[in-house]
């Protein structure tokens, strides 16, 4: 989802990142510098050999080869013998199948959808500000999280939505624990959305605004999507040349940007550019809210994941060919003045790439109600995460190794909140142009339209998601109009922009206010996810030890963290912070101790067993 994890600490950043792109200077592999780029230790400066030695392919490779004995071994464990995942259960997209939200899809499809749908910036911005601490507390986070936190989120979110009719997080909370605790969540679901949506319009704008280069790929995009749905399911091609076509397609468009770079003007009708380009980032989010599912959304997601995979790729290979030294300290010792402990900050910085409870927003709001067999939970949730994990390896090693010196790394990391997209950008281009000989404006442009459509996708089933959140509520509290979906679309985008502009002018930037709520707000989702799944499997009689210990660290962090903000925000007397703040508090407390009390009721002679789970 992004969607900088960073959580505003005072006299830092904060999440300034996510928008400034160009206030980060990134050393090109050390071009900028009389020493050249370091790929060896004899060759290296004094003070690279202070940060560590370490090779950046060497991390590569481990990082990599854990994450799929992870997904080889530790995720098919938890499918086969924690959910029990059955072949011949009938999911929601078969039972209530209705050509527009509820659609079988391939489970190639739906991981593209799924993959791009989660991952945004937060896993290229959370890592790049996180290695201020080190780049060894940073891999660890990303390669554990991934394999024991963030694929068994994922997956078992999916099994616990298509269990219970595809509903969301919040209605199954309703369900398994009380009406209550569905009401809590509604809360702190509805924030969330609020924050990711308003935000991440601000985040794509700024990205198109810097650079021009990326606007015909990002919106061409589109085009090249709604061909391929129509291929795939109104003319039954194939997939395999359907996807490559499209892949090749969005790449052309790629090599085209720079050709034709495309500039709104700076003033029309009296808004600024950035603001037009909200506006028509929310219009084309409600239209695509309300389109069936396999029109746009689920082939855009798709064909998007191949690209942005390819693009992975593409980094890795160049990682490989330089080989660059990782001049970041494992640990550093000296971080700069203002800079918040690690502890528990590490965990809220990294969300996305190691967990995040927007994936469980995903998982049981539009990724459920297109499964076409329950095993295929597996390979769509939890290589799902696995593929934000590797994103935000990339991204580790991008902000570590892209550097001549470990002088040249302090210099950009001189305050907690520096790196983010921008290191991210500079330094990726760097190492392909580095390694492959790709020219550094097509390399720019082709890292600048991932994280731009990786955002958008993300805003596309943000707004979608928020749609849902509004007819259940219709559902719930019988407000027939509610459960109409133009409605429900149209309160959706109006709360966004209504916080957009009402609170930031004509500028639109006034989720900007509240995203500091973010980070801890987004982790304790993903705790009161693991503890409702945590409840149902109690209930079926299955072993809970695999989703309640990540649930108990991540509901203690994050409370932590949610504590030390409320004091810094009145600290600094941000009452609308500190309200809001109470709020989400008070919300996840109660709804942790519902579902403790169920909980606790249920462990009483409990077995493992094969009881339905409903």
């Amino acid at each position: 989802m992004c969607r900088a994890q960073a959580p505003g600490w005072p006299g830092t950043h904060g999440y300034e990142c996510l928008t400034k792109l160009d206030d980060v200077v990134v050393c090109p592999l050390g071009a900028r510098h009389a020493g050249g780029f370091q790929t060896s230790r004899a060759d290296r400066s004094d003070g690279a050999d202070k940060g560590g030695a370490m090779s950046a392919v060497t991390l590569l490779v481990a990082g990599l080869a854990l994450m799929a004995a992870g997904y080889f071994v530790y995720s098919r464990f938890i499918a086969q013998k924690i959910l029990k995942l059955d072949p011949n259960y009938e999911t929601p997209s078969h039972a209530m199948q209705d050509g527009i939200d509820y659609v079988p899809t391939n489970k190639y499809v739906l991981w593209g959808h799924h993959f791009t749908s989660v991952a945004g910036a937060a896993p290229i911005v959370g890592p790049a500000i996180a290695v201020i601490w080190g780049w060894l507390p940073a891999f660890v986070w990303v390669v554990c999280g991934t394999i024991f936190i963030a694929g068994v989120h994922d997956m078992s979110a999916v099994w616990a939505s298509v269990r219970n009719r595809g509903l969301s997080i919040g209605a199954i909370a309703g369900r398994v624990v009380n009406g209550r605790t569905r009401s809590l969540f509604m809360v702190v679901i509805f924030l969330l959305l609020l924050m990711v949506n308003a935000v991440f319009g601000v985040v794509i704008a700024q990205m198109m605004i810097k650079t021009p280069s990326s606007v015909l790929p990002v919106w061409g995009a589109l085009v090249v999507a709604f061909i391929i749905g129509q291929c795939i399911y109104r003319y039954k091609m194939n997939l395999f040349w359907v996807s490559l076509i499209g892949v090749v397609a969005l790449y052309l468009l790629i090599y085209l940007g720079p050709v034709f770079p495309l500039r709104l003007p700076e003033d029309m009708m009296g808004l600024p550019t950035n603001a037009w380009w909200i506006i028509l980032l929310f219009v084309y989010a409600a239209v695509a809210s309300l389109l069936p599912v396999w029109m746009l959304l689920q082939p855009r997601d798709y064909i998007n994941g191949l690209q942005l995979f390819v693009g992975l790729l593409v980094l890795y290979a160049a990682i490989f060919l330089v080989n660059p030294t990782v001049v970041a300290p494992a640990l550093n010792e000296n971080v700069p003045a203002g800079t918040p402990p690690i502890m528990p900050l590490l965990f809220v910085t990294i969300a996305c790439g190691a967990i995040s409870g927007f994936h469980g927003l995903v998982s049981t709001g539009t990724t459920s109600k297109q499964v076409d067999r329950e095993p295929d939970s597996r390979f769509v949730g939890y290589f799902g995460a696995m593929g934000e994990g590797m994103l935000a390896l990339a991204a580790i090693l991008v902000a570590t190794a892209g550097f001549a010196t470990l002088a040249d790394w302090q210099a950009v990391y001189s305050a907690f909140g520096k790196g983010g997209i921008g290191a991210f950008i500079d330094g990726g281009a760097a190492v392909m142009n580095a390694g492959i000989g790709l020219d550094p404006t097509l390399s720019a442009t082709m890292l600048t339209v991932m994280a731009a459509l990786f955002a958008g996708t993300t805003m596309d089933t943000g707004v979608r998601l928020q749609r849902y959140i509004f007819q259940e509520w219709g559902e719930i509290y019988n407000i027939k109009s509610f459960q109409k979906g133009w409605v429900a679309t149209f309160l959706a985008v109006g709360s966004c922009m209504l916080l957009a502009f009402g609170a930031g002018g004509l500028k639109g930037d006034g989720g900007m206010l509240i995203w500091p709520l973010f980070g801890t707000t987004n982790q304790l989702m993903a705790g009161l996810t693991l503890l409702v799944v945590t409840v149902m499997l109690l209930k079926a009689g299955r072993k809970v030890w695999f989703t309640l210990i990540p649930m108990a660290f991540l509901l203690f962090v994050s409370v932590i963290a949610l504590l030390l903000q409320l004091k810094s925000f009145y600290d600094e007397g941000n009452w609308l912070l500190v309200v809001l703040d109470l709020v989400i508090l008070a919300c996840s407390i109660l709804a942790s101790l519902e579902c403790i009390s169920v909980l606790k009721r249920n462990w009483s002679g409990r077995k493992d067993g094969d009881e339905e789970v409903a």
